[in-house]
C-alpha cells in the first residue's frame, strides 16, 4: 500500500473506531459486534506498525502508552478547583437558599446532579486534543495522570470540534467491575479492595497504564471552560455532550428549593438499584453571570452545595460472635453477619470493640441488627432489633481463656480491654513479627503474614532480631521460596538496618504507642540512649502523653528482654538515626495538623516539618498553629475554623517550607 493511501485508510478507520467507541462507551448503543470492532482495530494497529510515522494523536491505538518511572510531575491548575461546602439535612439546604436570596436579587433556578463518589479530574484539551490529565490534588496543583486518563475508552482524545478547553469530572468504577475485581482477587488469595472509589483513586495513580485499562474506568463529566462559553450550567452539559463526553444524564433543573428537595428523595430511593456509587447530590445555581457575582469563600463557591446522603443502614444476622487476638494480646469480639451489601461492598463482619460495647447494644448470636458503614467505610452494629430476637438467644462472655493459646485472660484495670497474659501466645508473637517489618516501622519488602508465621513455624524467627540473621541458605528450602526470592527477601531485610529513631520506637510495639507518640518521642530526647535513660515524669512532659502512656512506655524499656532485644538489634548492625533537637528551625516550636488527601504521603509531610524544628500532631487544639487542608479535608479542618487556627492548602504549606 501506498503511503498516501495508508495516510487515508489510517484516517478513515480512526475516525469509524472512534465512533463506534463513542457509541458503546457513552451512549450504550452499540452498532457492530465486539468482533467486528476488533477487526477494524487490529487492521488499524497493523497499518500504524508499517507507516508509524502516520499514527495519529487521537487513534484508539494510543490509549495505552509506556509505564511511568517515579513520581507524578506537578500541573498546576487554570483556577482553583475548589471543593464544596456540604449539606447534611434538609434543613441545611433552607439556610443555604436563605444566604442566597441575601446575596442576589436573581431568580434562583438550581441544577441538581448526582454526586458520583470517584475521583475528580481536569482535563486539558488544545485544539479538540487530549493533552493533559490531572488530578485535583490541593485545588491549586494536581498531578499529571494523563498516561492512566487517555485508557478510560468513554473519555474522547479528540472533541467534535478543534478548540481550546478544560474539563472538569469525576473517575469512576461501577459497581459491576468493583465485583469483578474483588472476585479476581479472592481468587488469587490477594486482599480485596475496600470500596469502588479508593479503587478508582488508585487506579488513576498507577504508574502501568495497562493495569488502568484492564479495570475499566469510566468517567461523568460536568464542568467546562476555555473557548466555549455557554451562559448556564444547563448549557455546560448539552455542550459537554455535544463534543463527546460522558454526562451523567440524571441531572434536572430545578426551579425551586421543594422541586431540589423532591429530586433528593427520588434519587435516594433509587440510589442502590444506580450501576454506580453515588453519595449525594450536588445543587448548583443555573446562571453563570450569578455565579460570578456570588464568588466564594476561601474555601467553597456560595452558589453550589453538595447534600450528602445519610448512611446506608441495613438489616442483617448475627450468626457468630468470634474473638480476634491483637498484638498487644488484646481481645476484640467480632460479629460474623450473613453477607449483605452496604455502601458498595459486601459486609460479612463488624467489630464490636469490647465487653462493655457488647453490654451496651446487648448483641448476641441469633439477633437481627441494623448495620451501617461508619464514615460509608467501616461497618458497625447500631442496634438490635429486640421484637425480632429468637428465644432461645443467650448473652454473650467474654472468654476466661485464650481462644488461641488457652493462656489466663484478663480484664485490664481502668480499661474496657481484656488481654492474654500468656507471654508466649502464638498470635500475639506473630502480631509483633508483623508490626516490626510494617511499612511505618522497618519496612521489609516481601514479608506478608504468611511468610512470617512460616518463618516463625520452622523456628527461623522467634524474636524480632531474628529477621537480621537469615541467610539466602535458610530461607530458599522454605514453600514459596526459589534461589531469586530468597535472595531479594534477604536483601530487602539488611537494606532496613538504618532506621529513623522514630520508626525504631514504634518497630518495638509499646503498648499505647502509635507512630505519632513514636514521633513526639523522638523530638523529645533526640537519640535512643536518652529514651533509655528517661524516667516515667520526662514521657509525660511530652504532649500528648498522659500518665498511662509514660507509665506503658517506662515499663517496657525498664523490662530486662526487652532492653535485651535493643541490644541485640543493635549488635546485628541495626543503625537508629538521631534526630536534631537544636533550637532556632524554621518551624521550630510550630505544631502542625494534617488532613484531607495530600499529593504527597502524610509520613513525608510530617517529616518535612519535624527536620525544620516544628511538631506535628494528631489532633487540633488551640495549641495548633496550623492546619494543613488536603482533599477532602474531614472534622479537623471544621475544628480549626470554629478554635481560628490557622488553615493552609498544600501549595502554601510548601511555600511556608
Amino acid at each position: 500500500m501506498e503511503k498516501s493511501q495508508a495516510k487515508q485508510e489510517i484516517a478513515k478507520l480512526v475516525k469509524e473506531l472512534n465512533r463506534h467507541a463513542y457509541l458503546y462507551y457513552v451512549l450504550d448503543k452499540p452498532e457492530i459486534s465486539d468482533a467486528e470492532y476488533d477487526r477494524l482495530y487490529h487492521k488499524l494497529k497493523a497499518l500504524e506498525n508499517d507507516f508509524p510515522s502516520l499514527v495519529l494523536p487521537d487513534s484508539p491505538t494510543k490509549r495505552v502508552g509506556d509505564a511511568v518511572s517515579g513520581d507524578f510531575a506537578e500541573v498546576q491548575h487554570r483556577r482553583p478547583r475548589m471543593s464544596l461546602d456540604d449539606a447534611f439535612s434538609l434543613s441545611e439546604l433552607d439556610d443555604f437558599e436563605a444566604r442566597l436570596k441575601k446575596l442576589t436579587a436573581s431568580p434562583l433556578e438550581y441544577v441538581c446532579e448526582q454526586k458520583i463518589d470517584g475521583l475528580q479530574v481536569v482535563l486539558t484539551y488544545k485544539k479538540g486534543l487530549l493533552v493533559t490529565g490531572a488530578t485535583r490534588g490541593d485545588g491549586r496543583v494536581g498531578e499529571d495522570v494523563t498516561h492512566t486518563v487517555k485508557t478510560i475508552r468513554d473519555l474522547p482524545l479528540q472533541l467534535a470540534e478543534p478548540v481550546d478547553a478544560v474539563v472538569g469530572g469525576e473517575i469512576y468504577i461501577s459497581k459491576q467491575d468493583f465485583e469483578k475485581i474483588n472476585q479476581a482477587q479472592k481468587k488469587m488469595g490477594k486482599p480485596l479492595y475496600a470500596n469502588p472509589r479508593n479503587l478508582a483513586a488508585g487506579t488513576v495513580r498507577q504508574l502501568d497504564p495497562k493495569i488502568a485499562a484492564a479495570r475499566g474506568l469510566k468517567t461523568f463529566v460536568y464542568d467546562l471552560e476555555g473557548d466555549i462559553a455557554p451562559q448556564t450550567q444547563l448549557a455546560i452539559l448539552e455542550e459537554l455532550k455535544r463534543l463527546g463526553f460522558a454526562v451523567n444524564m440524571e441531572y434536572r433543573l430545578c426551579r425551586s428549593l421543594e422541586e431540589v428537595k423532591q429530586y433528593i428523595g427520588e434519587i435516594g430511593e433509587k440510589r442502590e438499584q444506580l450501576p454506580y456509587e453515588v453519595d449525594g447530590i450536588v445543587i448548583k445555581l443555573n446562571d453563570l453571570s450569578t455565579r460570578q457575582k456570588l464568588g466564594a469563600t476561601a474555601k467553597a463557591p456560595r452558589w453550589a452545595i453538595a447534600y450528602k446522603f445519610p448512611a446506608e443502614q441495613k438489616e442483617t444476622k448475627v450468626l457468630d460472635i468470634v474473638v480476634q487476638v491483637g498484638r498487644t494480646g488484646k481481645l476484640t469480639p467480632v460479629a460474623v453477619l450473613e453477607p449483605v451489601r452496604l455502601a458498595g461492598t459486601t459486609v460479612s463482619r463488624a467489630t464490636l470493640h469490647n465487653e462493655d460495647e457488647i453490654e451496651k447494644k446487648d448483641v448476641r448470636v441469633g439477633d437481627v441488627v441494623l448495620v451501617q458503614k461508619a464514615g460509608d467505610i467501616i461497618p458497625e452494629i447500631l442496634s438490635v432489633i429486640i421484637s425480632r430476637r429468637p428465644h432461645d438467644t443467650k448473652p454473650f462472655v467474654m472468654p476466661k481463656t485464650c481462644p488461641v493459646c488457652g493462656g489466663r485472660v484478663e480484664r485490664v484495670a481502668g480499661e474496657a480491654a481484656h488481654r492474654c497474659t500468656a507471654k508466649d501466645c502464638y498470635v500475639v508473637q506473630l502480631k509483633k513479627l508483623e508490626h516490626f517489618v510494617s511499612r511505618k516501622a522497618f519496612d521489609m519488602e516481601g514479608l506478608g503474614t504468611k511468610i512470617i508465621e512460616q518463618l516463625y513455624q520452622v523456628g527461623l524467627v522467634r524474636s524480632p532480631a531474628d529477621f537480621f540473621t537469615l541467610q539466602e541458605g535458610d530461607v530458599e528450602p522454605l514453600e514459596r521460596f526459589a534461589e531469586k526470592s530468597a535472595r531479594n527477601l534477604v536483601e530487602s531485610i539488611q537494606a532496613s538496618r538504618e532506621i529513623s529513631l522514630d520508626r525504631f520506637l514504634y518497630a518495638l510495639g509499646i503498648l499505647h504507642v502509635g507512630d505519632q507518640i513514636a514521633r513526639d518521642m523522638a523530638s523529645a530526647f533526640g537519640s535512643l540512649t536518652r529514651v533509655l535513660d528517661a524516667h516515667e515524669d520526662e514521657f509525660v512532659a511530652i504532649e500528648g502523653v498522659g500518665e498511662v502512656v509514660a507509665r506503658s512506655i517506662y515499663d517496657f524499656l525498664q523490662d530486662e528482654k526487652n532492653r535485651a532485644l535493643i541490644k541485640r538489634l543493635l549488635k546485628l548492625g541495626v543503625s537508629v538515626t538521631p534526630v536534631s533537637t537544636k533550637q532556632g528551625g524554621k518551624l521550630n516550636d510550630k505544631t502542625f495538623v494534617f488532613t484531607g488527601t495530600l499529593t504527597m504521603s502524610r509520613e513525608e509531610a510530617e517529616a518535612k516539618v519535624q527536620a525544620r524544628g516544628g511538631r506535628t500532631s494528631a489532633s487540633v487544639s488551640k495549641e495548633t498553629d496550623f492546619v494543613v487542608a488536603g482533599e477532602d479535608p474531614g472534622s479537623k479542618y471544621e475544628k480549626a475554623k470554629r478554635l481560628g487556627v490557622r488553615i493552609l492548602t498544600e501549595s502554601e504549606f510548601l511555600n511556608l517550607l
